[in-house]
């Protein structure tokens, strides 16, 4: 299995925004905030073709991630895997490409994660540790390797 990357751009909107509610409508459904509009609406708010990529397996979309610099860390804003490619190392493997990209730079990692995802514990088996929630979600940080 080849994991890779390929830009997106804005005309690819509408189908990342597909692969989001893919992704997350399971953990949406279980705390009853499912509703495909807002998906859209919240996803469109943060779309930036510039950082975002697809995630690509065997040369077929699997699903897509954005990560953007801020000041003094990396913002990982979006990380998906559709259903049919979850639970094959996919994300983990994109994962360990953004932290080796944050360790060459010295720069942490954050994201927010919705709570009640599985989504926690996968950040959490991969070193984040959480330093905030809100009423809907849980936000980690993971420093680089070799920091204290």
């Amino acid at each position: 299995m080849n994991v890779g990357f390929a830009p997106t751009a804005p005309g690819d909107a509408d189908t990342l925004v597909q692969m989001r509610i893919d992704a997350m409508r399971q953990s949406l459904e279980r705390i009853g905030r499912f509703d495909p509009e807002r998906a859209r609406a919240r996803f469109l708010a943060s779309f930036e073709p510039a950082w975002c990529r697809f995630v690509v397996v065997d040369d077929q979309p699997a699903g897509f991630v954005q990560v953007k610099p801020a000041e003094g860390y990396l913002a990982l804003e979006h990380l998906y895997i559709v259903p049919g490619y979850q639970g094959r190392g996919i994300g983990a493997a994109v994962l360990e490409s953004i932290l080796a990209d944050a360790n060459t730079q010295s720069m942490p990692v954050k994201l927010g994660a919705l709570r009640e995802s599985d989504s926690n514990r996968f950040y959490r088996r991969h070193g984040f540790v959480q330093v905030d929630e809100t009423e809907w979600d849980i936000y980690y940080v993971k420093a680089p390797s070799g920091a204290s």
